[in-house]
């Protein structure tokens, strides 16, 4: 049993200190490869430029109504969760352009949530072309 009692506990969010880094968001669409090897080399620039990623964006789009099309998008945004993450970012936002099958699309998305989640991440969804409001996870 602790002698320290729960009110003299700091969380870790309660010792942060400021730190002289920039925040910055990254797009998805700048970044070489996900391979580990290549976020490795980035996190190390980063760090040496003094930066820090807090946003990965990725913009997808979801236009053709086939299950093979929307796996492999879905599969580019996943690659791009494991790449937030391993880059410190915490939150990953995707810019959705057009969805022909919210049906198809809905699931996958959630699961890249998911795995996000499971990530430590927050998961965001942006709509582009006007389209704000007219596709979400919970539909």
């Amino acid at each position: 049993m602790s002698t320290t009692s729960s009110a003299d506990y700091q969380t870790p969010i309660d010792c942060c200190r400021p730190a002289d880094v920039t925040p910055v968001s990254v797009d998805a669409s700048a970044l070489e490869s996900t391979t580990p090897g290549h976020l490795r080399d980035l996190k190390r620039e980063f760090a040496a430029e003094g930066v820090s990623p807090v946003e990965l964006t990725v913009e997808a789009c979801f236009d053709e109504d086939c299950s093979l099309a929307t796996q492999d998008e879905i599969n580019r945004v996943r690659d791009y969760v494991r790449a937030a993450s391993f880059l410190g970012a915490g939150t990953v936002t995707v810019a959705i352009d057009d969805v022909a099958n919210p049906e198809k699309v809905r699931p996958a998305l959630a699961a890249c949530a998911e795995r996000a989640e499971r990530e430590g991440l927050l998961f965001d969804l942006d709509h582009q072309n006007g389209s704000e409001g007219s596709f979400t996870l919970d539909d």
